[in-house]
């Protein structure tokens, strides 16, 4: 085996090391675990089967495998990256809603407590605010 080859199945064994890990802690979901878990296993079939980067990067006409590495591992960054975007917007808006509907609960105790004689509360406490 070449040193390549050693280097890319230490490579995918410590990410799948490292995957089974955080999932046992409850650091990563299913579904980023298994993007990790592919990648994991195209790097075994490089490292395994370097002819066949070789034999793409020509059919595809590219000089150089080491670009055929380059412009994939580009595209999962992207993926991923627009992946994760969407899922912050997405989470952005639904932290905006909660805190719509806390202010908006918040007001209606207000208005509960001063129709009942109650003593208004003022301001949020320090430990809701941001």
């Amino acid at each position: 085996m070449s040193g390549v080859t050693i280097l890319g199945l230490t490579g995918s064994v410590l990410i799948l090391l490292a995957l089974f890990e955080m999932m046992r802690r409850h650091r990563l979901r299913e579904k980023y675990a298994l993007i990790w878990a592919l990648v994991a296993l195209a790097i075994v079939t490089v490292a395994a089967f370097p002819s066949l980067l070789i034999r793409v990067s020509e059919a595809i006409g590219l000089e150089v495998p080491a670009n055929l590495l380059f412009f994939v591992a580009s595209m999962v960054i992207m993926v991923l990256t627009l992946q994760h975007s969407s899922e912050l917007g997405r989470l952005e808006e639904r932290t905006r809603t909660l805190a719509e509907e806390i202010a908006l609960l918040r007001l209606e105790i207000d208005e509960h407590r001063h129709a009942s004689g109650g003593v208004r509360s003022a301001e949020p406490t320090d430990e809701h605010r941001e």
